[in-house]
């Protein structure tokens, strides 16, 4: 069991101003879907946002496109898959997709990442059931794996590159435990969310380790929702609320979300310099679109028409 600090009430997405950060309480901070979860994200759809991504690589800004995928899905825990019926233990998680996609020169970059919340009160805030990770690029691919099972993260990671090629290894977990992978989940208030400042340990995102070429770990941080202000993007304007990750050392990042529900994350930035501004949403069962002729789908969330030469 992980110590007992201050209680935390657990609320809706709203604009509530900063307070002192405070320690979680186990007893209070779990992840769990709040009010009215169940009426949107019930439906057997998924939402799908589309960001104009500006991502830093090798010292310099790359344009690209990224895409955020939010679905419901039965899990199995023993694997932790998607379930098809018939293991022992299942649960309801949110599962988060992202995909980005950029070009450094003459190559592409190919990167998803999928983070798993249990939204049933099973787990702690911010701790997800399982991240994973895989990125591509014309020198070698790179995959990682994270399961959390009690007070350890177990961490499987396969790469092209010398010196990282297979790893297994255990994580300890700390108390007010944060995957900066689960952020976009996070800040949305979609597993609930405290009622002011956090002070928590967060892992750093798979992305920002396999570009370094090191192995993530957890760094101090203050997790703070502030004032609400109007942002325009690409999509429109948007009354938000600021939500601010401040780390003691590494990136910050901060994030506009959609004070109206559903909450969507409307524009994020980071101290690195990356960004990301929304350009479409939908709800859809995207996976019957895949059909010749689905593409055309695509220009209602800002995707770009995709050609090829004949």
């Amino acid at each position: 069991m992980r110590g007992v600090a201050l209680v935390i009430v657990m609320m809706g997405l709203g604009c509530a101003g900063p307070t002192v950060a405070q320690e979680p309480s186990e007893a209070s901070l779990r992840s769990q879907a709040p009010d009215g979860f169940w009426d949107v994200w019930g439906d057997g759809k998924a939402e799908i946002s589309t960001y104009a991504l500006t991502q830093p690589r090798y010292g310099q800004e790359r344009e690209g496109e990224a895409i955020l995928v939010f679905v419901t899905e039965t899990f199995a825990d023993d694997n932790r898959v998607k379930s098809d019926g018939g293991h022992d233990v299942e649960y309801s998680v949110l599962k988060l997709n992202e995909v980005r996609d950029f070009t450094t020169g003459i190559y592409d970059y190919n990167v998803m990442t999928s983070s798993f919340l249990r939204v049933d009160g099973g787990s702690d805030w911010g701790t997800p059931v399982k991240t994973s990770f895989s990125m591509q690029e014309w020198c070698g691919h790179v995959y990682e794996q994270l399961i959390v099972r009690g007070d350890a993260v177990q961490r499987t990671s396969h790469s092209y590159f010398d010196g990282e090629a297979d790893r297994d290894e255990s994580l300890e977990l700390p108390s007010g435990a944060v995957f900066a992978d689960a952020l976009p989940i996070l800040v949305r208030g979609l597993v609930g969310r405290p009622a002011g400042a956090l002070s928590v340990q967060v892992l750093d995102r798979s992305m920002d380790a396999r570009f370094k070429h090191i192995q993530g770990s957890f760094r101090q941080a203050t997790l703070t929702w502030t004032d609400a202000e109007t942002v325009s993007v690409p999509f429109g304007s948007f009354e938000t609320t600021r939500v601010e990750l401040d780390r003691e050392s590494g990136v910050d990042v901060t994030y506009w979300v959609e004070s109206a529900a559903p909450h969507r994350i409307v524009k994020w930035a980071r101290s690195d310099g990356e960004t990301g501004s929304l350009v479409g949403s939908t709800r859809t069962s995207y996976w019957n679109q895949h059909r010749n002729g689905g593409e055309a789908a695509r220009q209602d969330i800002g995707l770009p028409e995709r050609t090829w030469p004949q």
